[in-house]
This record gives C-alpha cells, structure tokens and sequence, in this order.
C-alpha cells in the first residue's frame, strides 16, 4: 500500500503521490487496520509480542478481529516499558526482541520527554516513509508555489557525527541517518531539485563551517534557488544572523573563487572548491546590496539575494514559533510554510494546506506509515492553561473514530517495534495540544495548538 515507484517527470510522480494518499485516506479506517495487521506479520514471533500474544496463530485471523484482539491483549507502553529491549539491540543482542528487520541503526529522541534522550530504532521503513512524507508534501507544495524543473534547494541541513554503540550498532539523530541514506538521494532526483550543498558540507561535523559553506553556495547559485528550507526555524533564523557577521569573507570567497581559512575541514574544503569559480560580478552584486541591508537591519535579505525563491519551507509550529517574528524580517513578504509534523518514532502527518500560515498550520494523517490510537484527554479545569497534570485521559480510539475540536495524546504502534506506545504531547516535538478536525474530506486533519 505505496505509492508507485515513477522515474520520469516529477509533475506525474506528483499526481501519483497525491492520489495514493487521497485514495488511502477516503478509506482511512479499513487502511488502518490492514497497516496494524502488517505491522504484526512482519514482526510476528518476537519477544516483545509473544509475552503478550503467547502461543497464538494470528495468520488466518480476519484484519478486524487481529485489531481487537491487539487492543485486548498488548497494554499502552512507555519508553520505560520498551528501553531494556532496545539497550539489549545496542548491547549487540540480535534475536528478534522488537522487530524480525535486524535493526542497525538507534536514533536519539529529542530528549523533550524526561529531560534525556532516548535511542529508537531505524530501519529501512524509518527512512522510506521520511522519503515519501518529504515526496508527498513537496507535490503539494508544487500545485501552489510551483517550481522549475533543475533548480536548486538552499538547504540549511547538518549530520551530527553517528556513533557505535557497546554491541557496535550505529546511533546518531534520525536527521542524520536519513542525510546518510540512498533515499536522500532519491529525493532530489523525484522532486527535481537539488541541494546547493555537497554532502561533504551536510555531513562535515562542524555546525559553524557548514553553515558558512552553505550561505557561500546559497549566494553563488543564488539565481537557481528555489526556495529556503531547513529542518528548524531557528537554523534558518542562526544562519542568516552569521550572515551578517561573515558577509564580507564570502564576498571575497565569491570574487576570488576561494574558500576562508575559518574552514579547517580538508574533505569539505576540497568538496567545496570543486564547486565554486572566481565571479567578481556577483561579488560586487552583493556585496553593494549588503551594504544596503545593513542600513535596513536586513530587512528582506531573502528575497534580496534569491529573487527567484518561491516560499521558506521548516517547521515552524510548537517551539519554534518565538523565531517566526525573525524570519518573516529575513523573508521579506516570502511565504513561511510549516514542514511535516512527526516524532523520532514515526512520521505522523504531512502538510497538504501549504498556502497557510504557520500559526494555522494542519497536518493530514498518512495511514499507512503506523498504526495511530488517539488517546481522548479533557479538562479537569476549564479555566486552566496547558498544564498537563489537569488532563484526565479517556481509552484510545482508532483514527476511523476521532471527533472533531476533541483534545487527544497520540499511542503509536510502528513497523519499527513501539507497540502501543504513548506518546505525550513533549514526545512529540513542539506540539502541546492536539485537535482532530473531520470537516475537510482528507480523512483526519490535526490541528496543533501552545493553548
């Protein structure tokens, strides 16, 4: 239940994308329970499920009847429940604890939850989904801010450096695994834009030399940039404040076709110099209108130096809303789009309302990516602000079963071994309340409130 796999023009995959998610969410709850029934195929037999389904034969049971005996028999879980197997797969245990996939690499959490960071596992369905949520949302994006075919991303993205774990599993942030995977390849190709920055720059280690490399680039392919992206707002925001500090080091770069001595790097400058040539035209180009930025507090910068970028593309909901003020300043008029909403567990939702503003930003469940339970939470206090302590939590309902304007905790049961998983609103990044929407015909919308 994919999209098809299309290698030719972006604007078809585009139209197959989008029908494959509008098919799959006008029957969202018959989807939903065959992805539930998938999930324990493909991870049958493992320990974790056994202590809950014993000895059970689940192959001839109906979908509906496997999801209930599921609901029945496997209790909601925390990472708590979860951590002494996953420590086990770090500690080089290779039975089949979580999943039958053998799990090679363990993504850090954001650490929002608890206070610290929690190791999940990745798998190669970790990194499909991120590529099709990433597919999904650039095709709706496209039908209101179109872009050319063969142009460029300025795309202000880091690797953080992976490390193996005691039993020699790799770990390291999910941004990370998916910058190093071959579906971030595939990406580029299927959407026909491309990143101005080697991987070399993505992956260098140093957040400070590849932020500077990827302003230089940004600046030497700057009639080619579609548009600005980053994971988070506040990168974009860190960027363009560097910016202002090292603008004349760049325009030197650019003139000379030369790399800055502040970057140590050897595979990054290489990677870099291979890139660039001497431009001593642009360099006065732009250098005549940092000059007038800086006397306008860089008001607009964006739209200044890439005239031909159609919208700013991170996530911009949750924590990362006090940075809007600052990126609509850069931005110049530019339209802000929220990015995809999701969890270190599992993608959750993708943007198909692009053409609205953060603040009101609406995420369209996707069906096939996990199985979703939606946890009613009321008020004990109507009069209180968001203090999570005065919630009273109700049983989960299936996505099929959401009531429109109710207030819910998302559980997760992925392809990746989180079984009835809980997460509260810190577990999933900056989002603190969740509201299910049923009035647009995509079948589940949430909509994300700090209120």
């Amino acid at each position: 239940m994919e999209p098809k796999n299309i290698n030719g023009s972006s604007r078809i995959y585009e139209h197959d994308i989008i029908g494959w998610f509008e098919d799959v969410s006008e029957k969202a709850g018959q989807v939903q329970t065959e992805t539930l029934r998938r999930i324990l195929e493909l991870n049958w037999g493992v320990e974790y499920l056994k202590k809950w389904f014993g000895n059970r034969n689940i192959q001839d049971m109906d979908a509906t009847a496997l999801e209930s005996l599921y609901k029945s028999l496997v209790p909601l879980s925390s990472h708590a429940d979860l951590e002494p197997y996953i420590s086990r797969i770090a500690d080089g245990d290779t039975a089949p604890l979580l999943t039958r996939q053998p799990i090679k690499l363990l993504s850090l959490s954001s650490g929002t939850t608890e206070g610290r960071q929690k190791l999940v596992p990745f798998t190669d369905h970790s990194a499909r989904t991120t590529l099709q949520i990433f597919s999904l949302a650039a095709a709706y994006r496209s039908r209101v801010y179109p872009t050319r075919e063969g142009g460029r991303i300025l795309e202000f993205i880091y690797s953080s450096k992976q490390f193996k774990t005691k039993g020699g599993v790799t770990a390291g942030t999910a941004t990370t695994h998916y910058y190093e995977s071959e579906e971030f390849k595939i990406k580029q190709e299927k959407t026909k834009c491309f990143t101005c920055s080697p991987q070399e720059v993505i992956s260098g280690g140093d957040y400070r030399q590849s932020t500077y490399c990827h302003l230089l680039l940004g600046l030497f392919f700057c009639d080619q940039v579609e548009f600005i992206t980053s994971t988070f707002a506040y990168s974009i925001v860190q960027a363009f404040r560097e910016f202002e500090v090292v603008w004349r080091e760049i325009c030197d770069d650019i003139k000379k076709g030369t790399l800055s001595e502040r970057i140590s790097l050897p595979k990054m400058r290489k990677a870099v110099l291979s890139v660039i040539s001497p431009n001593p035209s642009l360099a006065s180009k732009i250098e005549e209108s940092c000059e007038e930025l800086e006397n306008q507090n860089w008001a607009g910068l964006i739209t200044k130096f890439w005239p031909n970028s159609k919208y700013v593309y991170s996530i911009m909901t949750g924590s990362m809303q006090p940075y809007l003020q600052k990126l609509r300043h850069y931005a110049g008029g530019l339209p802000l789009v929220s990015a995809d909403y999701g969890s270190t567990e599992s993608w959750i939702g993708a943007n198909v309302d692009p053409y609205l503003p953060p603040e009101d930003a609406t995420f369209a469940v996707i069906p096939t990516f996990s199985y979703y339970e939606f946890m009613p939470l009321y008020r004990q206090n109507q009069d209180c602000g968001s203090a999570i302590d005065d919630f009273i939590e109700d049983e989960p309902v299936p996505l099929s079963k959401v009531k429109e304007g109710q207030e819910y905790d998302i559980v997760l049961t992925t392809f990746t071994g989180m079984f009835n998983l809980c997460c509260p609103p810190a577990a999933i990044p900056f989002s603190i309340n969740i509201f299910v929407n049923l009035s647009n015909p995509i079948s589940c919308r949430l909509i994300f409130s700090s209120s």
